[in-house]
């Protein structure tokens, strides 16, 4: 009984993190694609695409693991804490690591696309918005 009300809660926790990964902004669409457990112990793998409208943000957030990710389609202003903020064209990466405040925004004339991996701990959210 003990280990399913922890699975319980566990699952709870990890759908409201999801909320917050899929919550939708003006400009900006965040559709899941897949959610894997891993061969690590504790970690899973939850990918997205990521769309933005011209002038589409999304605001400072964190996650409570890396993300890794690749701009499909368009560019990005991608500013990360401790780091200058620069701009993500198609066919170039990021990396985001564990529990680093960050934002984007589309900087280009139409639509940017970007296909993101995040590897974190299980029963955690995904992302986390940061005031």
């Amino acid at each position: 009984m003990k280990k399913a009300k922890l699975l319980l809660v566990g699952g709870l926790v990890a759908a409201l993190g999801a909320g917050v990964l899929y919550a939708q902004a003006p400009g900006f669409k965040r559709i899941p694609v897949q959610d894997q457990d891993l061969s690590v112990p504790g970690r899973h793998a939850v990918q997205a695409k990521a769309e933005f409208e011209p002038g589409g943000v999304v605001g400072k957030h964190t996650h409570p693991g890396e993300e890794l990710g690749i701009v499909l389609e368009g560019q990005l202003l991608l500013e990360v804490a401790g780091q200058p903020a620069r701009t993500v064209k198609a066919g170039e990466s990021i990396f985001i690591p564990p529990n680093t405040v960050h934002s984007a925004k589309n900087t280009a004339k139409g639509k940017t696309v970007v296909f993101s991996t995040y590897i974190v701990e299980k029963g955690k959210p995904v992302a986390i918005a940061v005031k």
